[in-house]
């Protein structure tokens, strides 16, 4: 036993800690569609979010997807969770953090391909506060897979699985929340 003790002293003064190894040995990418992204310069908010989550890190962010590769130990970052419950845990610890802008949902399954980009021209995004009540709205409809919304270029932009949802829906879901839709971009 006294044998095994200065072993690892050894380790411990000589070499990485054991306990360190594997932890990092356990870490492993995850890819995770992000919610809230309805903008490019929200990689700065979730950079900053994600910087309060210990243990959690942004190896690269697809924005066109809206999908974040991010590595992590489940066992470390999401301690005493069911790995069928970390998805919900994380998105609640993102959302939190955010004040509600940012969270994680699970992928979307249909192919890119067979996706298909609308764009939705719209008046009154003034702010980015503006911008994020239209975004929620477009992203919350079952078959968006991601979503824009940019008060500089006056629209909203989508990614939509046509077999799920259509631009009509899109469309009839601001108008219900009073965004104004155009028939032309300002």
């Amino acid at each position: 036993m006294t044998s095994q003790l200065l072993c690892y002293t050894f380790l411990v003064f000589i070499l990485p800690c054991p306990m360190i190894l594997s932890l990092s040995a356990a870490e492993q990418n995850f890819i995770h569609r992000v919610t809230g992204l309805y903008s490019a310069d929200r990689e700065a908010d979730l950079r900053a979010a994600l910087s309060q989550l210990s243990g959690i890190k942004l190896v690269s962010l697809d924005f066109a997807r809206a999908e974040a590769v991010l590595r992590y130990d489940p066992a470390v970052a999401f301690k005493d969770t069911k790995a069928e419950d970390i998805p919900k845990r994380f998105d609640e610890r993102l959302r939190s953090i955010s004040n509600h802008t940012l969270g994680v949902q699970p992928l979307i399954s249909t192919p890119k391909d067979q996706l298909n980009r609308i764009e939705i021209p719209v008046a009154g995004l003034d702010c980015k506060a503006c911008c994020l009540a239209a975004y929620e709205i477009i992203y919350r409809i079952e078959g968006v897979a991601q979503a824009t919304a940019s008060f500089k270029e006056g629209r909203i932009t989508a990614l939509i699985d046509t077999n799920k949802t259509n631009r009509a829906a899109l469309e009839a879901a601001l108008k219900k929340r009073e965004v104004v839709v155009t028939s032309v971009a300002p």
